[in-house]
């Protein structure tokens, strides 16, 4: 019997694993792949992150996880008719498998244990505690608990099965190139023009390769997009492709007006993604830190009471919940396609 099982070893749910075990308590994080695992992600990490790494861990994020150029200069974002906005604030450049790996290795020299290659397929409260069915390469079997945190994402199968219903996703590509380009590498550049996506198109560096990417909802068109994008950055920025390296395609959460977040029931505890949390740009970082704490703590603080537990913990989300809104309706200003978030 654990007290906790958390399930994904990404910010939110090595962060909850971490203080959990760090505070006594036994704790279970199991990871569906093997770590490090690679992570479609612009790995830009921004202040709040930066801060709140410090504050969980005890210390900066290491050099280990970065590449170059390692320091990020904030956010450049070009609105739907053309505008463009310089957000400055310092941040950090990290590809997210070794990032990850390093949150995850601190949980367990906190004294969780941790699993990789298992995954969690299923789960029912029963008798005061959680049973959660895991599968590896060898075998499925079952593991109880007295909490389960679920921080696997807006992919989580057991989210899925707990609630009956899939979520609101975007469809996500990009590429990875060798080439050049006339923008400067220490920012994150998105364009919000509805010729270009059907959410943004986004440009960052990642140790002197170029990523483009177009997110939409409809995956018939992400050449279409994909090809205009290519078009409007070699027109407007000079970019010169000499090679193709890697592509990437996978799902982000879409958040909706009111920006609802679901914390989800009885012994079960969602964070980050898997409970709605994502900021503009896709930026999940800093919510999935926060959320994975408050979960967390709020166990830690009602742990023989899940009802009073679950309703600590959504008041201790409440400021990130709101901190959310606020980023939404910031750029529901800019571009058509965020005009509902203004609700």
């Amino acid at each position: 019997m654990f007290d906790v099982i958390v399930v994904g070893a990404g910010p939110a749910g090595s962060t909850a694993a971490k203080t959990l075990a760090e505070r006594g308590r036994k704790v279970l994080l199991a990871e569906r792949f093997k770590m490090p695992r690679y992570k479609s992600c612009s790995g830009q990490l921004i202040q709040r992150t930066l801060d709140l790494v410090e504050r969980y861990y005890g210390e900066p994020v290491p050099r280990s996880t970065m590449c170059t150029p390692t320091e990020n200069r904030g956010v450049i974002l070009t609105d739907d008719r053309g505008n463009r906005f310089r957000f400055e604030q310092s941040g950090r450049n990290v590809w997210r498998s070794a990032f990850d790996k390093w949150l995850a290795d601190k949980a367990a020299a906190a004294g969780a244990e941790v699993r990789e290659e298992t995954a969690a397929i299923a789960c029912e409260e029963e008798g005061g505690a959680v049973a959660v069915t895991l599968k590896n390469r060898e075998r499925v079997y079952v593991e109880q608990a007295r909490y389960l945190i679920d921080g696997a994402g807006v992919t989580s199968t057991l989210k899925r099965k707990l609630t009956g219903k899939a979520p609101e996703h975007i469809i996500m590509y990009q590429t990875y190139n060798r080439g050049t380009i006339d923008l400067d590498p220490h920012f994150f550049y998105a364009w919000l023009q509805p010729d270009l996506s059907q959410y943004d198109a986004w440009f960052n560096v990642k140790d002197g390769q170029l990523v483009l990417g177009v997110s939409v909802r409809d995956n018939e068109r992400i050449d279409e997009y994909f090809t205009r994008f290519l078009a409007y950055m070699q027109k407007k920025h000079g970019l010169r492709i000499e090679r193709e390296l890697k592509q990437d395609r996978w799902l982000l959460h879409r958040a909706r007006p009111g920006c609802a977040i679901d914390p989800g029931m009885g012994r079960v505890l969602f964070a980050g993604e898997t409970a709605g949390f994502l900021n503009p740009m896709g930026e999940g970082v800093s919510s999935a830190l926060e959320s994975g704490h408050q979960a967390a703590m709020a166990i830690l603080g009602c742990f023989d009471d899940p009802q009073r537990a679950l309703s600590a913990y959504e008041t201790g989300i409440k400021p990130l919940q709101d901190y959310m809104k606020r980023q939404w309706h910031l750029v529901s200003g800019m571009s058509e396609a965020f005009r509902e978030m203004k609700r």
